[in-house]
């Protein structure tokens, strides 16, 4: 797998949680919102923490699977209530991947628009603001990362 020279610029983030007392879990999704839109870290998780203990309770929901009833242990972003969630948050979807289209956008310079982005990845969601990466790792894999879409801040 190649290292591109035009991989994105990587600031180690954690978006807040340390501060918010919150240890190591699966709150990519929350921990991205934080940091593309300035908010706390807290509040991002408790909105969040609502969406997930409302949605109904599916069988690999209930065995952990996926998403569960807090928001530390992933969101299921697919939903429609995640979706609405972030157009209230001020964000606008654009998908760069579909069934039988390949991989047309990777976590490289270039390739990404300018301003605060919610960029969704294999198992995996970062924050990107004008061309650098906002995580606890660099998620960019060295410029070769599929990008499945990303949320834009308006």
């Amino acid at each position: 797998m190649p290292i591109y020279n035009d991989s994105l610029p990587f600031v180690r983030s954690d978006g807040g949680r340390a501060k918010a007392g919150r240890g190591k879990s699966g709150d990519c999704v929350t921990r991205a919102i934080a940091v593309a839109t300035g908010r706390p870290y807290a509040e991002v998780y408790a909105e969040l923490a609502e969406i997930n203990a409302s949605m109904r309770l599916t069988k690999l929901r209930k065995r952990g699977k996926v998403g569960s009833r807090t928001a530390g242990h992933g969101i299921y972003t697919q939903s429609k209530l995640f979706k609405a969630y972030m157009l209230v948050e001020g964000f606008e979807w654009t998908p760069t991947m579909g069934i039988g289209t390949g991989c047309r956008v990777h976590m490289r310079q270039g390739e990404l628009p300018m301003g605060r982005l919610v960029v969704m990845l294999s198992r995996h969601a970062a924050a990107v603001i004008d061309g650098v990466v906002y995580d606890t790792a660099d998620p960019s894999r060295g410029g070769t990362r599929c990008v499945y879409g990303y949320y834009k801040l308006s």
